[in-house]
């Protein structure tokens, strides 16, 4: 068995409101929490072979429950491989769900997917 990632290293998952996080205060709501764990985006093998890393922003529904409804692609990476890892990935992120003062919302949020083979940070989910 080769060595691999079985995860994606240094994964940010910064969530914002697809109008911004001031857009999400003037509405009232509290954007998504993202939920740390295992991460399922995985990296591809092949780029992971040849030390290529990148980029991907996704945007992602996450429903009132917190799971992902829906996924697109905002800014593509260079490479398809990437692109399609995030967008598989992203469907089983989970969230704690949006807010609009008591009440769970369904809300677009961008989720920036970091391909990178450094070490994580200490602390750094």
């Amino acid at each position: 068995m080769r060595p691999g990632p079985s995860w994606v290293r240094g994964l940010l998952l910064v969530p914002m409101l697809a109008g911004g996080l001031a857009c999400a205060e003037e509405e009232g709501i509290d954007p998504p929490v993202p939920l740390f764990g295992e991460v399922p985006i995985r990296y591809p093998i092949a780029l992971w072979d040849r030390d290529v890393e990148g980029e991907v922003l996704v945007r992602v529904l996450v429903n009132e429950l917190g799971a992902v409804d829906s996924v697109e692609v905002l800014e593509p990476s260079l490479y398809q491989a990437f692109d399609s890892a995030a967008v598989r990935g992203a469907k089983d992120l989970r969230f704690e769900p949006a807010r609009q003062g008591d009440k769970r919302v369904t809300v677009w949020a961008q989720v920036p997917v970091h391909f990178t083979k450094k070490p994580r940070s200490p602390g750094v989910p």
